[in-house]
């Protein structure tokens, strides 16, 4: 059997054969594309010698198809149908109505500051979207943005990987936090020495036992005594509520686990920058209605958080 040269065939082309089959007619199929007459004739012999097929006789005072315009018909009217929902999901993004899965990576602590405010924003707004969360690592957020692996990222980058877009979300600070009642409190705060001393705990995703508070703490000629470290965020207020524990971490998260916990803020003895949690997207994916979406959706629900 003769292949169908491909080359031969526009999507236009296509187009008209869907008019004729349907109106079974030159003069109407013209009016339905709003065409010439002699354009729709035209279009009807170009399909004929791609087919090499009559595809539509007259009989009487109409067109009929034939055997093979009929065989034709299903799968050339399924395919533009296809390519009509494809460039129309391309180009539009109805949030009530999507039922599109995103891919968000997040670590611990941004899916527990951000993720419940998103989900509660889209409860109203956007009841059928889904959210899928990962976490990533940092050197290859490039990569799983660019090939469509993540939708968006949510993080702390102070360097940008290529061809990746930010915005920034908020800006956070660390605070400390006790169990209620901790003896080396006093009005919301603890000295420098006493915090220094005490047993601490880290969360790193790192697998080491520093971070910015210790490069704070040996600005003083002092070092901190860690007594476990985890890559869990939600496993400190366990630890810290039935020890004297103590821990520095995001004050937005602080806040919720004080509020949930039996736990005490107070304001840590060193200084240390605060630093800014953004959103990340390839810029391949710029112009996508949803990804767009999404992005400003986030900066609107982190206004609150």
């Amino acid at each position: 059997m003769k292949s169908i040269d491909l080359a031969a065939i526009d999507l236009n082309l296509l187009v008209a054969f869907e008019a004729l089959y349907a109106e079974r007619s030159v003069t109407l199929a013209a009016q339905r594309l709003h065409l010439g007459q002699p354009a729709m004739s035209a279009a009807l012999g170009r399909l004929r010698q791609v087919f090499q097929d009559e595809l539509l006789i007259r009989v009487g005072r109409e067109m009929q198809p034939t055997s093979k315009a009929i065989e034709l018909a299903p799968g050339i009217l399924a395919a533009l149908q296809q390519i009509r929902q494809t460039l129309e999901r391309s180009q539009v993004f109805e949030p009530l109505t999507s039922q599109r899965c995103l891919t968000i990576g997040s670590p611990d602590y941004t899916s527990y500051v951000v993720i419940p405010a998103l989900l509660e924003f889209c409860a109203q707004n956007a009841p059928n979207l889904t959210f899928r969360c990962v976490e990533y690592q940092k050197d290859q957020v490039g990569a799983l943005l660019e090939q469509g692996e993540l939708d968006l990222v949510l993080g702390v980058f102070p360097t940008l990987p290529p061809q990746i877009n930010r915005i920034p979300l908020f800006q956070e600070r660390f605070v400390g936090i006790a169990r209620q009642g901790h003896p080396a409190i006093v009005r919301g705060s603890m000295s420098l020495d006493t915090f220094a001393r005490l047993p601490q705990a880290l969360m790193t995703l790192r697998r080491d036992a520093t971070g910015e508070i210790d490069q704070a703490l040996a600005r003083h000629q002092l070092q901190r005594q860690i007594a476990v470290t985890t890559p869990h965020m939600l496993v400190l207020p366990a630890i810290i509520a039935a020890n004297d524990i103590v821990a520095a971490v995001p004050d937005r998260i602080a806040k919720q686990l004080a509020a949930l916990y039996r736990l005490e803020i107070f304001a840590l003895p060193v200084e240390t920058a605060p630093w800014t949690v953004s959103v990340l997207w390839s810029r391949l994916a710029d112009q996508d209605p949803a990804n767009e979406w999404l992005r400003q959706t986030l900066q609107r629900v982190c206004e609150s958080i």
